[in-house]
């Protein structure tokens, strides 16, 4: 594909999407100031129709589309925020679509693909395997095949962020982009930079799925082996090629952030500032509090990509974030077996003032004597160095900790 991406295919893709999008708003995030000495803003694509940024490129590429095209029905492979956006758009122009999704999608993706009107066909685990399996599809129907990222109208729809960002922050210096496959960043650095080429743009990766990281590294194109990652809308094993040429032209660092940071950053979004993510949309928080973004006194605006996260993810993620910075303390102490004993731990606790989320006790252990039981406790406390002192209080009576 002969991709010749400019700024001019972006204006006109926001004069082609804008009616039909919301015009999600950049705010500014105090505590991020705090934390990281930068004023830091949100452009909060999990507001967008659909919830995600997806749907920009969608509708762009489904504009562009001739009308035998449009005749022949459209087919996309998603890991689920891509596949909304060309349910919405297609549905809207009376257009049949098929989805081809991983298994492992988040299930609220999938039952809203299918509310908006598409079929979905679910397949492999991650975006790759579902891409291959469209790619069968697509040869026997004959289908319009709609790429998620390595596309120049989708690129160009996605690159319409980057000149809403520059409408309410003139003077940005750093932009903050998560990279999947490379449409996100690829539309927005190409904006960013032809608008405002002293703005430094910053990828931001998964650690268990890094295929930019590693094109760039490598110099090439190249397919990587992906693990299992709660950013599952840019978990993606090879970069796009088109995206990949914009990224080394336009983009000044990509870094990677981990499980456990984008955890905390969907808790921090949540419980701080009041937003909503998915853990694509997380990566770039998570990065800032890490502190991997190195730049100080400095305007930046992070894209919250999407907010589509599976509501029974969201517990076990915020469990996970909340155990990290120590305010959910697990341990099992073992009691004599006789009254009063448990009373006298719970006072302890209390007097520590520590929260009691659950207790579990029981006799039936091996290792246990014949006068001793075993209690369980789930905590809830201020921080790690609160959970210390009740720690050292049980001790100090005489209990093992375990």
């Amino acid at each position: 594909m002969d991709c010749n991406f400019t700024l001019e295919d972006i204006l006109k893709a926001n004069e082609t999407i804008k009616d039909s999008l919301k015009r999600t708003p950049v705010v500014e995030c105090p505590t991020l100031k705090e934390i990281t000495g930068n004023t830091v803003y949100f452009k909060l694509e999990n507001l967008q129709k659909t919830g995600s940024f997806k749907l920009r490129g969608a509708l762009n590429k489904i504009a562009s589309l001739s009308p035998e095209e449009r005749e022949a029905g459209v087919i996309a492979s998603s890991a689920g925020n891509h596949a909304q956006g060309v349910a919405l758009g297609a549905a809207a122009q009376g257009i049949k679509a098929t989805i081809v999704m991983p298994a492992t999608a988040p299930l609220a993706k999938i039952a809203a693909t299918k509310s908006y009107g598409a079929e979905v066909i679910l397949e492999g685990e991650v975006y790759d395997d579902a891409y291959r399996k469209a790619c069968e599809i697509q040869k026997e129907t004959g289908a319009t095949f709609l790429h998620p990222f390595d596309d120049k109208f989708v690129m160009a729809g996605q690159g319409t962020i980057g000149l809403e960002i520059l409408e309410d922050i003139p003077d940005v210096d750093v932009v903050l982009v998560p990279i999947g496959g490379g449409g996100i960043i690829g539309g927005i650095a190409k904006a960013i930079k032809s608008l405002r080429p002293e703005a430094k743009v910053i990828g931001i990766e998964a650690f268990h799925a890094a295929s930019m990281a590693e094109a760039v590294a490598m110099k090439e194109i190249c397919e990587i082996s992906t693990k299992p990652t709660i950013a599952d809308g840019i978990a993606v094993r090879k970069a796009g090629c088109e995206p990949f040429k914009i990224v080394q032209e336009c983009v000044d660092e990509i870094v990677t952030v981990t499980e456990d940071e984008i955890a905390k950053a969907i808790l921090f979004l949540m419980e701080k500032s009041k937003v909503v993510a998915e853990g694509a949309g997380a990566t770039t928080v998570a990065a800032l509090l890490a502190g991997k973004i190195n730049v100080e006194d400095q305007k930046i605006c992070a894209v919250i990509s999407g907010g589509n996260i599976d509501i029974n993810l969201v517990e076990r993620v915020l469990n996970k974030a909340l155990i990290l910075e120590g305010r959910r303390f697990a341990f099992s102490i073992e009691l004599s077996d006789k009254i009063g004993e448990m009373a006298k731990v719970v006072t302890a606790i209390c007097e520590m003032n520590a929260n009691i989320l659950s207790i579990n006790q029981t006799m039936y252990s091996q290792n246990l004597g014949i006068t001793s039981q075993e209690a369980t406790f789930v905590l809830e406390c201020f921080d790690k160095q609160h959970q210390e002192k009740v720690r050292e209080k049980l001790t100090g009576m005489g209990y093992r900790m375990y």
